[in-house]
């Protein structure tokens, strides 16, 4: 496989007695998605959070552009991350709430903000706090945040969460328009849906094993 972005060799990660990630080896070439299925409790989570560098691994290892996870780098660069509940402060509207953040870094400015706000189908002259923001209105304001400082890979676990039918094609178009651009995006779904309509590679986890499927 050409153009690798992502290696991952032998990963296991337990937690005490309890293997959640088992010998997980898989490579995922840039600019593509991969799909990742699977129950809950399979495991997806987890190995995203590894991937991520937010838990550490018990063996093996876990590339990115070619830098060791938890050696090399603490947290990948340009990663842009949706993992369980996107949290925010509930009391500010979702542009303050992304402008707060962005200061972390203060690599954007506020008109970029806007206009990531706008692709994820949202208002951002809209002054609702998110704490009365429904799941959908919350999860299209946690992949602003996630795409917002231009990664170039995505970690999305269950994006289409809360939407309704017209969000969940808006938002497939969204990723889409992404994988235009060169991203590359590992996206946990329990649709099978938006697995056929998006992925172009597909792995499925079970048990902690991950195997891939032909697609």
């Amino acid at each position: 496989m050409k153009n690798r972005i992502i290696e991952i060799e032998h990963l296991c990660k337990a937690f005490r007695r309890t293997t959640v990630v088992n010998d997980v080896t898989v490579s995922f070439e840039e600019g593509k998605i991969h799909g990742i299925i699977g129950r809950n409790g399979s495991g997806k989570t987890v190995l995203f959070k590894c991937i991520c560098g937010f838990v550490p691994i018990t063996s093996g290892t876990i590339r990115v552009r070619g830098k060791l996870v938890g050696k090399d780098i603490d947290i990948p660069e340009r990663m842009g991350i949706i993992i369980e509940s996107p949290g925010f402060l509930p009391n500010y509207s979702g542009f303050h709430n992304l402008k707060f953040l962005a200061k972390l870094q203060n690599t954007i400015d506020a008109e970029k903000i806007r206009e990531t706000i706008r692709f994820v189908g949202l208002d951002p002259d809209d002054k609702k706090h998110v704490g009365k923001y429904s799941m959908g209105m919350r999860q299209r304001l946690g992949l602003a945040q996630a795409i917002m400082e231009d990664p170039d890979i995505l970690i999305l676990d269950e994006p289409m969460n809360g939407l309704d039918k017209q969000g969940v094609e808006e938002i497939r178009a969204c990723l889409l328009q992404l994988r235009a651009q060169g991203k590359t995006i590992l996206l946990a779904s329990h649709n099978a849906e938006d697995i056929r309509v998006l992925c172009d590679t597909v792995c499925e986890m079970d048990g902690g094993v991950l195997t891939p499927r032909v697609v």
